[in-house]
């Protein structure tokens, strides 16, 4: 195996990915959107471990039925855009007063579907995104990385994460052992017939999982004085505010990021802090960590830049990140365009990860 063959650090893929989502959400400009989607699509292409399942694609077809459910929508009951290029008229349900602010039919313009697939395709390259972070880093890799303070609920989280899929490939097995026998696997009652051994196999190894953890050292108690307990559960709840609070000011472009990115960095300071002080009563030795190199950070700046450079469009109102629905092309913001395709670079400048073999 090559030195340049290696998986990049889980967080590093993570942070990326957020920072694009963050760049997707301040922008309803088709074209850059839909960049933001090839980027990601270009990024996991080239460096996704090809051991690993691929849920990008499932992401962008959840994407895609979310933009044909919002242009439905809009068809048969109306977003309160009213445009003048009217497209067709639907024949009007009529509606009782106290329902008089919807409406069923009626006319359908073509700025209200604009509208609607701007919104809608904003949402699906949030998930894209959210999609390539997958592809590129397992969850389950970045839950070896959560402090001390978290550990319980990081347990928890790997556990749901290995045996969810494992319960769907227990229940194919279970039915392709019984279609080996002459039996015809649909219907109610056929369910209800698998849910017995499938049901007993995840018992059997949820208590194997239990012992082998138990041998471990998992579900000791940690010690701990009442003053340090009420002093982390303070900074934890203030500093999951700030953070709730600063990702909205981010991801809302009617707030503005100007607001939201100071409360995001108290919060993550004090989010820190209370994590500190819960990992200093309790410490944990790590196994086989990832390396963070130079290829890590920069991958986190090549995510922060579209980010920050969308932030600051948004705010000062750049035309062409909001456009106006209408006829017309919406401008095309060229820095924004410039900035999301930094977000390809790591595309060539991270390692490889490892092939296979044969």
């Amino acid at each position: 195996m090559s030195a340049r063959e290696r998986l990049l650090h889980p967080a590093a893929w993570w942070l990326w990915g957020l920072g694009l989502a963050t760049a997707a959400s301040r922008t309803t400009n088709p074209m850059v959107l839909l960049l933001v989607i090839g980027v990601c699509t270009l990024v996991v292409s080239e460096r996704r471990d090809p051991s690993a399942p691929n849920p990008l694609m499932a992401f962008v077809v959840i994407g895609a039925m979310i933009v044909t459910f919002r242009l439905v929508t809009t068809v048969i009951l109306g977003n309160g855009i009213r445009g003048e290029t009217v497209l067709f008229t639907l024949p009007r349900i009529p509606l009782p007063e106290w329902a008089s602010f919807l409406r069923i039919g009626g006319r359908v313009s073509l700025e209200s579907l604009l509208y609607a697939l701007y919104d809608a395709l904003r949402l699906a390259a949030i998930l894209a995104c959210l999609g390539a972070a997958n592809a590129l880093a397992s969850p389950r890799r970045l839950l070896r990385y959560l402090p001390a303070t978290l550990y319980d609920v990081g347990t928890a989280v790997v556990v749901g994460l290995t045996f969810a899929p494992q319960l769907l490939s227990d229940a194919r097995a279970v039915r392709s052992a019984r279609s080996l026998r002459g039996h015809d696997g649909r219907g109610v009652r056929e369910l209800a017939r698998l849910a017995v051994p499938v049901l007993e196999t995840a018992f059997e190894r949820s208590l194997g999982l239990a012992a082998s953890m138990e041998s471990r050292g998992y579900g000791r108690a940690v010690r701990t004085t009442p003053r340090g307990r009420r002093t982390a559960s303070v900074l934890a709840v203030v500093g999951a505010v700030g953070v709730l609070a600063g990702l909205y000011g981010l991801l809302d472009s009617s707030v503005g990021g100007v607001l939201g990115l100071p409360l995001l960095l108290v919060g993550v300071v004090v989010t820190g802090a209370s994590l500190a002080i819960g990992a200093s009563r309790d410490g944990r030795s790590g196994h086989r960590r990832d390396k963070w190199t130079w290829a890590e950070t920069l991958t986190v700046v090549c995510g922060a830049v579209p980010g920050g450079v969308l932030v600051v469009a948004s705010a000062q109102g750049w035309a062409g990140v909001v456009p106006v629905p209408s006829a017309g092309s919406p401008p095309l913001p060229v820095l924004t365009v410039l900035a999301v395709l930094v977000a390809a670079l790591p595309a060539w400048f991270t390692p490889r990860p490892r092939r296979a073999l044969p």
